[in-house]
């Protein structure tokens, strides 16, 4: 067995590193499969929203407040690669960098190598890592690429949506994607002008999307005709709460909402739930990378070449050209 995975467990942060070197070279099979059983433990925070809205601050504030309640923090901060060189400037981690000497936290940047989505193909395995390792939280903070960076919901515990006002059209802010993923919008920077007009159109969309519900101090969502119950119910409607990340404003509401949710959660039994949904779409996930995987290993290496030919002269169709192909997995 490599010793990488005791000196882990023991706290080692060096052997940490290395480990999440392999984890992203996709080199950590054995390792990640000793280090199963010892996760489970870490609550995942996952922070995402449109770029210039102060991700990396709230996280750096976050980080923190969490730091100064004695929980320990990892933090998995996710960067564009770039098309051209597939390199990252990873420059969440210059943003905390005034984290960087405590003890009790970890940040690790990771390029997204080309995968679409907000998360790096392996930023599961890396929440597994800081899990074993014994961080309390973890928080990711995906690319911020936009309305389609929806990925991190299949990781996180409590997804944290983050607006902020004068970003542009506010008819944005009740589209489909990214804002139905959130347990918690976060309209930072609500010192701007403009910030009563992004709230507003938060609430227009949360209203559009359970118009008969209200929401009581928990956070937990009531009908509008019944009285607050004695146990909470299983719907939670996304409170909007304000900040100014950049002079620590409002942050100690972010952490209370949290809190709440992941009550809500155990309470509701919507845990087990949650992550029953996280691992199973992991396993399909992972399937399908391996067939494929496993698929193009037996063609010959001809053969895409050869059907993308057909194709191009019209001889055969895409879904025909998928049949020839999965009937040469054996």
């Amino acid at each position: 067995m490599t010793q990488l995975v005791p000196e882990l467990l023991a706290g080692n942060r060096r052997a940490l590193a290395r480990l999440l070197t392999l984890v992203e070279n996709d080199q950590a099979e054995a390792e990640l499969s000793q280090l199963y059983a010892h996760t489970g433990k870490t609550w995942v925070l996952g922070v995402t929203g449109a770029p210039g809205t102060g991700k990396s601050t709230l996280v750096n504030e976050i980080t923190k407040a969490y730091r100064q309640a004695g929980k320990t923090v990892g933090i998995i901060a996710v960067d564009p690669t770039s098309p051209f060189s597939g390199g990252a400037i990873l420059g969440d981690r210059i943003r905390m960098r005034d984290l960087s000497t405590d003890p009790g936290v970890f940040i690790r940047s990771m390029a997204t190598r080309g995968n679409l989505g907000g998360l790096a193909r392996t930023t599961r395995d890396a929440i597994r890592v800081l899990d074993a390792a014994g961080y309390q939280i973890v928080i990711v903070e995906t690319v911020g690429a936009g309305q389609n960076e929806v990925d991190i919901v299949r990781a996180a515990h409590t997804t944290i949506v983050v607006e902020a006002p004068g970003l542009g059209d506010e008819v944005q802010a009740i589209k489909a994607g990214i804002l139905e993923i959130a347990d918690l919008l976060v309209v930072n920077k609500a010192d701007r002008q403009g910030v009563a007009h992004t709230i507003n159109a938060l609430k227009m969309m949360l209203e559009l999307g359970h118009p008969v519900e209200k929401v009581n101090h928990h956070g937990r969502a009531l009908t509008a005709t019944t009285p607050p119950p004695a146990t909470p119910t299983r719907f939670w409607l996304p409170p909007i709460l304000q900040t100014v990340a950049a002079e620590g404003k409002g942050i100690d509401e972010v952490l209370a909402a949290v809190d709440n949710h992941r009550r809500h959660l155990e309470e509701t039994q919507g845990l087990q739930a949650l992550e029953a949904e996280h691992l199973r779409i992991e396993l399909l996930d992972r399937l399908r990378d391996g067939l494929l995987a496993r698929l193009l290993r037996e063609l010959p290496p001809d053969a895409l070449a050869r059907l993308v030919g057909q194709m191009q002269a019209r001889e055969i169709d895409p879904h025909s050209a998928i049949k020839t192909l999965m009937g040469k997995l054996s």
